[in-house]
């Protein structure tokens, strides 16, 4: 298999996540995410969104958003409850992930690194997005080991992503305990690899 990937993407490294705990080999081909000039000459006629993740499977077929291939992988692994109600609350937080999560955090983030300056405005929609966000998993993880039906899924993998370098993006981790303890049984798991392998 071949991963489209960028050693920054929190999307990229979540999908590096999961390969790594299962052990699945593939073959990696970063793309700049600040320059993307050459992304419909590599990436046009395997994903029309042009963004990475971008997989390539061993028969050619080709998966986009890291979410959807998430699940794919996780499917019939510990990864993924078999329960129809778990395996819909990892949706939900896939969901929040890339709707009320990743919005704000990742694109802080992604601002520092390309050392992009945004308006006060800007800065702000997304401090208090990020904030609320953190906030909504402190509540969550309040009264939980892990975010769903207490084991290590997807839906933790999903969320690590952009959580543990959420203080890239100027988002300290300090009001938030339960957070900070989760991220601490994430990084325990066995298998894991940080964002920089």
């Amino acid at each position: 298999m071949l991963l489209y990937d960028n050693h920054h993407s929190g999307n990229c490294y979540k999908v590096r996540l999961l390969f790594a705990h299962l052990g699945v080999p593939y073959d990696r081909h970063e793309l700049d995410v600040i320059d993307r000039s050459n992304r419909p000459a590599v990436l046009g006629d395997l994903n029309p969104a042009l963004r990475v993740p971008t997989l390539v499977l061993d028969d050619g077929r080709v998966l986009a958003e890291s979410d959807a291939i998430l699940f794919y992988f996780a499917e019939g692994t510990p990864y993924l409850p078999e329960d129809r109600f778990e395996r819909a609350h990892v949706l939900q937080w896939l969901f929040f992930e890339q709707y009320s999560h990743e919005p704000y955090i990742a694109v802080a983030r992604f601002w520092a690194i390309a050392g992009i300056t945004p308006s006060d405005a800007q800065r702000e929609e997304k401090r208090r997005g990020g904030r609320a966000a953190l906030a909504a998993l402190e509540r969550h993880l309040a009264s939980r080991r892990f975010l769903v039906a207490e084991r290590y899924t997807v839906a933790d993998m999903a969320l690590y992503a952009y959580t543990h370098v959420a203080p890239e993006g100027g988002f300290g981790l300090g009001e938030y305990p339960h957070v900070r303890a989760w991220l601490e049984r994430v990084a325990a798991q066995p298998g894991h690899v940080p964002i920089t392998a």
